[in-house]
């Protein structure tokens, strides 16, 4: 059994048994630990055993405690602990420990020990096997598995012959609810003495006992059944002819849902008060442990579930079962075998690239690399180089010759993303290059043959850029061969929840989350939301609310998402301000902060997106007068 052992000023130190749930320390007689020293309060600290561990937490807010030399207010204890109280010094220990004589004993002590001795032969094992197995428990995911290796435990700790365990038939479910009024207990496991599973447990239990237990929520005893006043005329008593009955509820989040009972039909066998505090500890923990372990089996079940979803509604690692996104996937099927020109449309963020990859795996040229340059990223002076190679001092800085995309991509695909933002002079020799399929490095007069697939893709009009003279009409012709259109988010329907659903599964695991889905009011703002930025910006909120929410589910707030139906009126020209901000921040968002390419999109000066970055972080006073940028 746990002790304290005291070490006073003068004479041999004192050993005190902590044989209760809580077991109180200080300087006044009625504590379980009473210590006659002038540093200690009348009621210093209070040692909890929850079924697991020991801990040392402060009743008097005053008081000094140190645990290793260290202060501390409420802490663990482990064995060998040194503590000290005021001026009073004590050890901790786990395992047993010889009591001090009798003789030696003040009247206190005595007081304590004639206590202790009504249970402490049980309470000195029963306590050490409930603590190591409570860490055995917490390793086991399997409730089955979970249910008999409990029972099995309580049943070797109170010396029952059998014990059961009822859950009520919605206990643990979704949110943790409590149960419904009109549940009914359901026999969930069944052990005996001797580890064997009890194969008829029809007329085993009485019902009456279990029934007051779970209406009252506190733990029964009958030491003897058949003469006990209140369930001696118990039809189930008298039926069974029960000899000693125990029962404990277990208890989730404040409701009862469920019972431990443990039974003994041998007079011999009949149950002491002190084995009613154990299994009610035992119980407690195990309630812990239970609701643990429910969780993760139906969490385990909506993954499973969302898994078997996904195989139907997926294509490759593309998502979506809309009409718009089933043509998609018919016509990359058709083309993903040829080797034919693609062109990937549609706004930024709607997965333009996965496309790509999606037309490369199902090519025949799935072994050959993948190369991926994104036209818009390079600058104007360094893109050939990137796109062709180029030889050793064709430029200052070219200290050595170097293959490019095209050349790493040879026998397999090369994906032109943002297409529409290349420069009109390499447009020239993009189109010679996929005419001849020869390329040339810079400074340098020797071709080289190259054996590709182009795939493009852009979030531009080109139709309209070859209007204005920023594109080519002959390369449109040459890339556009076969032409994907990819739908916004917003057009997709319930695709939308399908994709967030999708994403919070993959980046809960990898930023190691507890998030564990999304609550109906952020599902419906979700399906709500226009997502101008489509997956892309649906994705970074996410990511964003998994590192910062510490709640089980995700709510409109916290994806940053507005939940009014209606707007709220503004004057015309604070509207227009407001939605000037709203649209720069999303368009920024879209670009993933970059600030040069989101002045290029809204066709301004770098320095506006400068300016409302600012005002963003330093907003103006209320009632300060700002105009938008013009």
């Amino acid at each position: 059994m746990p002790t304290l052992k005291w070490f006073p000023p003068q004479g041999q130190p004192r050993t005190f048994a902590l044989y209760k749930p809580v077991s109180s320390v200080g300087r006044a007689l009625g504590n379980d630990v009473a210590v006659s020293s002038p540093g200690l309060a009348d009621t210093h600290v209070q040692v909890i055993f929850d079924g697991r561990d020991f801990n040392l937490e402060e009743v008097d807010k005053q008081a000094e405690i140190l645990v290793n030399q260290k202060k501390k207010r409420r802490v663990r204890l482990a064995h060998g602990d040194r503590i000290t109280l005021g001026d009073a010094e004590f050890s901790f220990s786990i395992f047993d420990e010889p009591l001090a004589p009798r003789a030696a004993m003040t009247a206190s002590t005595e007081t304590q020990t004639t206590a202790t001795d009504l249970g402490a032969s049980l309470q000195l094992s029963g306590v050490r096997k409930l603590h190591e197995f409570s860490e055995k428990l917490m390793t086991m995911k399997d409730i089955e598995e979970l249910l008999e290796a409990m029972l099995d435990a309580v049943v070797d700790v109170t010396g029952a012959e059998k014990g059961i365990i009822l859950l009520m038939e919605d206990a643990f479910g979704p949110g943790g609810d409590a149960p419904n009024s009109g549940a009914k207990p359901l026999i969930r496991a069944s052990r005996h003495v001797k580890k064997e599973q009890i194969t008829d447990t029809n007329g085993q239990i009485s019902d009456s006992i279990v029934r007051r237990v779970l209406d009252t929520g506190r733990a029964v005893i009958v030491s003897d059944a058949l003469t006990d006043a209140q369930f001696g005329s118990s039809a189930s008593v008298v039926a069974l002819r029960l000899s000693s009955v125990m029962c404990a509820p277990l208890v989730s989040q404040g409701h009862v849902t469920g019972a431990l009972y443990v039974g003994n039909d041998r007079v011999k066998g009949l149950f002491q008060r002190s084995q009613l505090d154990l299994l009610s500890i035992f119980a407690g923990q195990a309630s812990l442990i239970l609701q643990n372990a429910m969780l993760l089996s139906a969490l385990r079940a909506d993954k499973e579930k969302l898994s078997a979803e996904l195989k139907d509604k997926r294509f490759g690692e593309i998502i979506g079962v809309c009409p718009s996104m089933m043509e998609v996937f018919r016509k990359l099927q058709k083309v993903a075998t040829t080797d034919i020109s693609v062109l990937i449309t549609g706004e930024t963020g709607t997965g333009k690239e996965l496309i790509a990859r999606e037309v490369h795996r199902r090519s025949n040229r799935a072994t050959g690399p993948f190369v991926v340059i994104n036209c818009g990223a390079i600058p104007e002076n360094l893109i050939e180089s990137e796109l062709f190679g180029h030889v050793k001092g064709a430029f200052t800085g070219a200290i050595a010759s170097r293959p490019g995309k095209f050349q790493a991509a040879d026998r397999g695909t090369l994906f032109l993303d943002e297409i529409g933002e290349l420069p009109l002079a390499l447009q020239v020799k993009l189109l010679r290059a996929l005419q001849e399929r020869i390329v040339f490095r810079v400074g340098d007069s020797k071709p080289e043959k190259v054996d590709i697939r182009i795939v493009a893709a852009t979030n531009r009009v080109l139709e309209d850029e070859i209007r204005g003279g920023r594109f080519r009409e002959e390369l449109y012709y040459r890339l556009n061969v076969v032409n994907i259109f990819l739908p916004p988010l917003r057009e997709r329907g319930d695709d939308v929840l399908i994709i967030a659903k999708a994403l919070l599964s993959k980046y809960a695991d990898e930023l190691h989350s507890n998030v564990q889905g999304f609550t109906p009011q952020a599902l419906a703002a979700i399906k709500k939301t226009s997502w101008p930025g489509n997956i892309r910006q649906m994705e970074n909120r996410i990511k964003k609310a998994l590192v910062l929410c510490e709640k089980a589910l995700l709510g409109p707030e916290d994806l940053e998402l507005d939940q009014a139906t209606e707007s709220q009126i503004l004057p015309l020209e604070k509207a227009k301000e407001e939605f000037q901000r709203k649209y720069v921040l999303e368009v920024l968002e879209r670009n993933n902060g970059n600030r040069t390419q989101t002045a290029r999109d809204l066709g301004v000066d770098p320095r506006t997106i400068f300016r409302y970055l600012e005002r963003e972080q330093n907003p103006m006073p209320s009632g300060s007068g700002t105009t938008g940028d013009k």
